[in-house]
Formats: structure tokens, sequence, C-alpha cells
């Protein structure tokens, strides 16, 4: 929690020190109210006391009780602006450590977790500063401050509040021995919730397809009950806290006038109105004492669920990528558009067997490069390591001559166009999806959107849209088709206009049609760039540049289409199974 709190900043580190001084005005004026109201008591038993002097000293009273809620609300306002304002950076921070991150540490933290560590992990935080700063300051000078009052006044009295406060601290550890490791428990069982919900939502239209409702819901039912089972747990234990509380103070203002009494019984005449009178301020202190430890106590409650919460918020922040940036911003460099595998194997983190074996070839300046293969070898993996998201094991990805590990990841991410399996839409409108990367050099105008759509084989299905291309699309385009969404997918890329192409299986949803049509445009479009293909149809890529095979990550093909037919049996049978002899010698 410590390490956490350093990252306060000396706007909210000044906003503390306001608190601290208010706070100390606040247990000042709290324990002066005792002080006037033993000098109302003796008062009020001393002949010739007057109404105004009584009245005088009930003015003093309201005027500190005045004081101390002025404080209060100070106080709170400040413990408020520091507590939302370290969230806020807080979850600024965390974002943006998440954004930095590369697909191993990704896979370190689901996404379930790494939201809840977002939202309600911060929030834990969050509440223990707001309160910490009002309670965890207040209380221990006010028991100090009212321990010293009440100092020497009666052995008996300080012995009684002494057994109160040692009540309240075993009670306290009692419940935190109990509460602690359930609390751990609660965030893992919230992240599992959280996945679950969303695994529910995300695959929606396979779970009514299978009928899977039912399952889903006991799946559900299942991780909820344990939830509400560890929560009740924790709830109940803490709910003994305010009866006992309660008993304990009611008790010791009890005990206090009860010892009080035989005091007063036993004094002499002279003694029994200051005994009295001592009494009373007395139980008025040991009551502050015992509230001090109260408020105490809240923190011990809260503290322990958000410092679980400050350890998971500190994995994710103290997590470093692996994916390091180089320094080269890729603006000096001897080629242009070329990518280069050297000997290159990969192996995913903690995994025994290598994913990609010993993979070399060289993609020239507006040529295409296709790779086929079974599904399993290693394609989207090969193609993954030219932006990044995982670095080669052994050998080198060289993209325009360099090294991609040499280069700033926004310098090398500006020359590449990423079209990934999966198209992804974000919530927005068309204009805005397909405008989304600006390569650095500022974003696409209507023209160059509207072209890049056009290339992409769009324009028909955009233009027939209400809006054309300010529609709205939903977010993960699920008001779209699955090939519409690749085409947008396509034209985002295209509207970068950058220097090399990737293509991973991006025309699987596309009908033979539109797929043959927006390969002859991009042909076009695209001849001066570089363009990597992945693909599972023959006639996708068989007019490629050049034609790598995989099998098992191992390259066991490369040439142009009518040279694999020759003499790449692997080829030759994916070829076989999706054209007929005819197709493929026409082709």
């Amino acid at each position: 929690m410590l390490k956490l709190l350093k990252k306060l900043r000396k706007k909210e580190i000044i906003y503390i020190l306001i608190c601290i001084l208010f706070v100390v005005l606040q247990v000042w004026l709290d324990l002066k109210l005792p002080d006037y109201m033993s000098e109302i008591t003796k008062l009020v038993q001393t002949e010739g006391s007057t109404m105004t002097e009584i009245l005088e000293q009930g003015a003093y009273m309201l005027s500190c009780a005045l004081g101390s809620l002025i404080s209060s609300v100070i106080v709170g306002y400040f413990a408020s602006y520091v507590a939302a304002n370290f969230s806020k950076n807080l979850r600024k921070d965390v974002f943006t450590k998440v954004e930095s991150f590369g697909m191993e540490e990704i896979k370190m933290f689901s996404t379930s977790s790494l939201i809840t560590r977002t939202t309600n992990d911060i929030t834990q935080v969050q509440m223990l500063i707001a309160m910490g700063l009002q309670l965890l300051i207040k209380a221990p000078i006010m028991a100090v401050w009212a321990i010293t009052k009440i100092a020497g006044k009666s052995w008996q009295w300080s012995a009684i509040t002494a057994v109160a406060v040692g009540v309240l601290f075993i009670m306290i550890g009692v419940i935190v021995t109990l509460v602690l490791p359930r609390f751990k428990k609660v965030q893992k069982l919230t992240d599992n919730l959280n996945r679950i919900t969303r695994e529910n939502l995300t695959g929606i239209r396979v779970i009514r397809a299978y009928n899977a409702e039912e399952y889903q819901k006991e799946k559900f039912e299942k991780a909820n009950e344990e939830l509400k089972d560890t929560q009740l747990f924790n709830q109940r234990i803490l709910a003994i806290m305010n009866p006992v509380m309660n008993s304990i103070m009611s008790g010791i203002t009890l005990a206090i006038y009860f010892s009080g009494a035989f005091l007063i019984e036993n004094a002499n005449m002279l003694d029994k109105l200051d005994i009295f009178s001592n009494m009373v301020v007395f139980s008025s202190y040991a009551i502050q004492v015992v509230m001090s430890f109260m408020m105490l106590s809240m923190i011990f409650i809260i503290y322990p669920r958000a410092s679980v919460s400050a350890q998971r918020i500190l994995e994710v922040l103290d997590t470093e990528s692996k994916i390091k940036d180089g320094k080269n911003k890729g603006d000096d460099t001897k080629e242009k558009g070329t990518v280069e595998f050297k000997n290159v194997s990969f192996k995913y983190p903690d995994a025994e067997e290598y994913m990609l074996k010993n993979i070399s070839f060289k993609a020239n300046k507006g040529e295409t490069v296709a790779f086929i293969g079974s599904t399993g070898s290693g394609k989207s993996t090969l193609i993954n390591l030219v932006p990044r998201f995982y670095d080669a094991t052994e050998g080198e990805v060289l993209v325009d001559g360099i090294n991609v590990k040499e280069y700033e990841q926004r310098a090398l991410h500006n020359k590449l166009g990423y079209i990934p399996q999966r198209a992804v839409m974000f919530s927005g409108t068309i204009n805005e999806n397909v405008s989304y990367g600006n390569n650095g050099k500022g974003k696409p105008n209507q023209e160059q959107i509207k072209q890049a759509v056009k290339v992409a084989q769009g324009q028909d299905f955009v233009e027939s849209m209400e809006k054309k291309y300010e529609s709205h699309i939903a977010q993960g385009g699920t008001n779209v088709s699955g090939g519409q969404k690749q085409r947008l997918a396509i034209a985002r890329a295209i509207a970068r206009n950058p220097e090399i192409y990737i293509f991973d299986d991006s025309f699987s949803a596309l009908d033979y049609k539109t797929d043959f049509a927006l390969r002859k445009e991009l042909k076009n479009y695209t001849k001066d760039a570089t363009n990597l293909i992945v693909a599972q149809r023959i006639g996708t890529i068989k007019d490629a540049d050049q034609i790598i095979v995989l099998e098992d990550g191992e390259m066991v093909g490369k040439g142009k289409h009518k040279e694999l037919l020759q003499n790449c049996e692997v080829y030759k049978e994916i070829a076989y199974s999706q054209l007929s002899k005819e197709e493929l010698e026409n082709g």
C-alpha cells in the first residue's frame, strides 16, 4: 500500500497537509467540549451562580461544536478530492501500462481480471484514502490528546478505560484474522464472475444455437453463489463490530458512573463536587478514547481488502513488458517496404516445443508474399512477429533492412497496415472506424476514406445505409455482417497508406466473387506496397509473387504457384483439395 501511495502528487500532498491541520483543529474543539460541560456542572451546583455564566459556557460549547462541524466538512472535501484524483491518476497509469503490454503479458492477466483491477480494486483503494484521511489521522491524535486530559484523574476510571480498549483490540484482531484471507478470495471470485459474465455475453449466439442457456446459467449460479457465501461470511463477521462497540461504549459509561458513585459516597463533603465534575469530564474523554479506537477499527476493516486490491494493482504496474522500444525512428532506412526473416525460430512463453523452425525469406517492395498451410502450421504466428506482438526466439526479423527490435514500436507500426484474422470494429461511425489508424500523418480526409472503402469492395453496402459514412457501427460490429466487418477492416488498413500490408486470413468471410474483385483492386492500389497474406484458399494466393508453404512450423515449400504444384507435395495436396486439375492449370 505504501508503495502505491508514493504515487501521490505534490498538489495532493498539500491537500493532505491541509486535512491534518483541520483535523487537529477539529480534535481540539471536540476535546474542549467536556471542559465547558465541567464548568456548567460546577456552576449549576455552586451557590450564587448566575444564568448568564451558564449561558456563556453554553455559547462556548455551541461555538466549539459549530467550529468542529465546519472543520469536518473541510476535511471531508479535501479528503474526497485527494481520493478521487488519486484513483483517476491510478486508473490512467494502469490503463497506460496495459496498453504497453505485449501479448505475453496480456495473457498473464485475464481480461476480466484487468477490468476488475482497473475498476473495483482502485475503488477499494479510493475508499481507504477517503476514510483514512478523516479517520486514520483523527483517531490517534484524539486518542493521545484525550488520554493526556484524563491522566491522573482516577486509577479506577483509567483501568476501566484500558480494559475497554483491550477488549476492542482483541475483537479487531480476531476479525482481521478471520476476514483477511477471505477478502483475497473475494477479489479472485469477482474476477471469475466477470469472466463468466463476459464469456456469456460475447458468446450469446453460440449459447443460443446450442441450447446451452441452462448450462451457462448453472455455471454463473455456481460462481455467483460462491461469491455470495464468501461475502456473507465476511459481512456477518464485520456485523459483530457494531453491537460490540456500542456495548463497550455503554459499558464504559456505566462502569465509570458506578465506580464514581462509590468514590463520591466515600469522599468528604468538599471533595464530592470535584469528584462528580471529574467523573462527568472523564466519562466524556473516555468515550472519546474508545471512539478513537473505534475509528481505527473501521480502518482495520477497510484496510485488508484495500491492501489486497493495492497488491493486485501493483502486480500490473510492476510487470515489465518484454517487448522493449528501440531507438530507431525509421526515417533513414536504406531499404523501403522490405520484410526479411533470417533463420527465425519461435516458441511461445513456457512452451517446450518450437512453433516455428528456421524460417528464412525476403519480401521486396511491391511484392506479394503468401503463406499457406494446414491449421496450426504457424502461419498467423509467423506474421505476428513482424509487428512484434511477440519477438522471435532465435534469428532476426527485418523491416526495411533493420531488426524490428531496434525500432520504436510507434515507428514500426506506422509502416504497417494490419488486418487481423478476426475483424475488430469499435463503437462509432464508419468514418471513425476506417480512419482509426492515422499512420502519424494526420487522419485521412473524406475522399481517402471513400477510396479505401471502394477498394475494399464496401462502397455498395456503406452507401446503401441511411447515414452512409456517418452510419453507426456498434461495438464489435454486431450490427453488420462478418463479410462487411472484414471489408471495413481492410479499408481501415488501406486508408493508412502503409509501406507493408499484413492480411491475416482477412478474406475468409468473403464470397469468391467479392474476394476476386477485392484482390484485383488491391493489386492495382497497393502495387508500390509489400503484401503479406495468410490465406486458406488457393484462389486467394495463386497469383502471389512468392508462396511459402508451412507444415508443423517448418517451411516445406517456397516459390510461385506453378512451381509449387510441381515440387511441393503439401501445396499440391492443399490445391487439389480445393480446385480441379483444369482450374489449377488454367489459373
